[in-house]
């Protein structure tokens, strides 16, 4: 059985501009693959690209995704309960209203928003906005899910419950793969990283590997923050 998610040679420009250049990895069954590099380095548009979103210019990607955005936006006339359940009425199941709202009330259990599910949208806060975008990706029942920075803005405490909703999302059975900058995440959960520098693969492999590697130090971490990361 091959992999669950192939991308072969994914190239994307944007006017004469390559955001994304013959890029190719494989993503196995089960595991969570994270993608980071610098600002620009076209991470992105390549969750853009596997999702859908942008039609490829070159190369193949196998679809069959859910995904998150940076900017979350939910219906915010809506409760919470009503926002996942959208997803489950049209995502890959397409559930009838009375089986999405059940569907809907499974999927905000794993991410911890089961007490909150009456409540409107426009009162949460940001932690709770990422947590309900993480719950419609969900509710649309993806093989892959795709997070972008889910944790961006939140304070140490909230990104350690943040990991644990991607580990129990993880232990469901959905393969994950996340764009992230807090390097603990990338650390504490991916099996495999892939960097990205203007638009090309820069390194592939296990997170110590990578984050030990000369030319990410270079380009994205420094060394100062590579050693601080790795222990060395």
């Amino acid at each position: 059985m091959g992999p669950l998610l192939s991308l072969h040679g994914v190239t994307k420009r944007f006017g004469g501009v390559s955001a994304l250049s013959d890029v190719s990895f494989d993503v196995e069954e089960g595991e969570i693959l994270g993608v980071i590099g610098p600002n620009g380095a076209g991470k992105t548009t390549l969750l853009g690209c596997i999702s859908g979103t942008h039609r490829l210019d070159a190369g193949t990607a196998r679809l069959g995704v859910g995904r998150t955005f940076q900017v979350v936006r939910p219906f915010a006339s809506m409760t919470v309960r009503e926002n996942v359940a959208v997803g489950a009425l049209y995502g890959a199941s397409r559930l009838p209203p009375s089986r999405a709202f059940h569907a809907a009330d499974e999927v905000l259990e794993l991410v911890g928003m089961a007490a909150k599910r009456t409540q409107p949208v426009a009162t949460l806060t940001i932690p709770d906005r990422k947590r309900l975008e993480v719950a419609r990706a969900l509710a649309t029942r993806p093989r892959v899910l795709l997070l972008d920075e889910v944790m961006a803005g939140l304070n140490s405490v909230e990104v350690d419950q943040a990991l644990d909703i991607v580990r129990a999302v993880h232990r469901s059975g959905v393969t994950i793969v996340l764009i992230e900058h807090v390097m603990r995440v990338v650390l504490g959960v991916c099996h495999v990283v892939v960097v990205l520098d203007f638009g090309q693969m820069l390194a592939e492999g296990t997170p110590h590997d990578v984050l030990r590697d000369p030319r990410v130090i270079e380009a994205y971490l420094g060394e100062r923050y590579a050693r601080r990361l790795t222990g060395g």
